[in-house]
């Protein structure tokens, strides 16, 4: 690189970042819409478009097609380079593991198949599920610029420790981050430092990936709510930063209390959303006895969708929205939130009979009531598998120069 270009690079870093996120989440489809969100000239909006192209970030289509009736000639199209480099997603939960590389704005190019064993020993998921991986970078021969790993556990920061993995049998303060960090550099995943690998609690990825490309794009506060394959978490993004608490531990809602006459749950207490609205519950009130086969959260999906004209299905549909829209009811008194969104099982629920959730809702709240929050289900799949990757696809969206600085 010429010193000149290096000169040029380093004067128009601080533009790079905002430019490439706003292509990303796909805010600026336009040079036009970039020129006007960064509050720059079209020149210099220009240039800044040009340097993410020559990193392989982001396309220019410098001759569109102009849309029928439009006068004078139409802006250059901005997206994100689909054969560009990827980052490693991995997703852990109570029944199995999948592993994907995903590119921006949140494409998923390759993912393995679920696998459905979950060991005892965090650090033989874990190399397992980065093999699968690795296995996808060699088959594609993509360039991998980091890692994110989604757990079903709070995860304590800054070191990295999956506190409560209920779900999972792992000890409690497994050192996630630390192994996941292991298992790249034994799998040879190139440029693996430790800036590479990022691990985060599922839930509050699904609200990234939502927030950033999903049913929660333009909200500024962001509740999600999502009951995984055992389990219910939840996550609160404020002003598009993800709101973690002083130590990662933020927003713990499976364990509000809403039957205190209820299901004894794993933390001592009773009638928690944990085990009062997740898959199992549903199947445990609808008289389904849970089977071997496929994963519950797949099990009381498929029953909801396929069998919900049936009367002891519908009651117990019924009943976990009533028991969640208890929960929601008290989160948004707490959080007045612009936006709920749901996932997991939750998503069903509320596809299935929205009126009955918000009305529980606007019944409870002060807040619901008078302002009419909207609960929309989440729009995207494998959404825990995309918010892995924005952990790791962040310090790109920073500073992408930082991909020059790995090269060198």
């Amino acid at each position: 690189m010429t010193q000149t270009r290096t000169t040029r690079l380093e004067r128009g870093r601080s533009a790079l970042g905002p430019a490439l996120e706003l292509v990303h989440t796909g805010r600026a489809p336009t040079r036009a819409v970039l020129t006007t969100e960064l509050g720059v000239t079209r020149a210099t909006a220009g240039a800044v478009a040009a340097e993410l192209e020559a990193l392989r970030l982001i396309t220019v289509d410098s001759r569109p097609h102009a849309s029928a009736g439009s006068q004078g000639r139409p802006s250059h199209r901005l997206s994100v380079n689909e054969n560009g480099p990827v980052v490693l997603a991995a997703q852990i939960h109570a029944d199995g593991y999948r592993a994907a590389l995903v590119g921006l704005g949140g494409r998923i190019v390759a993912t393995t198949p679920s696998c459905g064993i979950i060991p005892a020993d965090p650090a033989q998921v874990l190399a397992e599920v980065v093999e699968a991986g690795a296995a996808l970078l060699r088959d594609t021969g993509r360039r991998c610029l980091g890692a994110g790993l989604a757990v079903p556990s709070a995860v304590a920061e800054p070191d990295g420790e999956a506190l409560n993995p209920l779900h999972l049998a792992w000890p409690s303060g497994a050192p996630v981050r630390e192994l996941f960090l292991r298992a790249l550099a034994d799998a040879g995943i190139p440029g693996v430092t430790e800036k590479i690998g990022f691990t985060g609690n599922d839930v509050n990825l699904v609200a990234l990936a939502e927030h950033r490309h999903g049913a929660g794009r333009g909200a500024r506060h962001l509740l999600c709510v999502a009951s995984g394959h055992r389990g219910v978490g939840g996550a609160l993004v404020l002003d598009g930063r993800l709101h973690s608490g002083s130590s990662g531990l933020a927003l713990e809602v499976g364990h509000l209390t809403v039957h205190p006459e209820g299901t004894p749950c794993h933390c001592g207490s009773r009638g928690c959303l944990d085990v009062e609205a997740d898959p199992l519950a549903f199947l445990v009130a609808a008289g389904r006895e849970p089977g071997p086969e496929v994963s519950l959260l797949h099990q009381a999906g498929e029953l909801l969708r396929n069998e919900y004209t049936d009367p002891g299905v519908r009651a117990a549909a019924d009943l976990l929205i009533d028991r969640l829209g208890l929960g929601l009811a008290g989160l948004v008194n707490i959080l007045n939130p612009d936006r709920i969104i749901l996932g997991g099982l939750h998503r069903a629920l509320v596809e299935a009979d929205p009126e009955r959730l918000r009305a529980v809702v606007a019944d409870r709240s002060l807040w619901g009531r008078s302002g009419g929050v909207p609960i929309l289900p989440c729009s995207l799949d494998h959404n825990s598998l995309v918010g892995a990757a924005e952990l790791a696809w962040q310090p790109i969206l920073d500073d992408p120069l930082v991909i020059l600085d790995g090269a060198a």
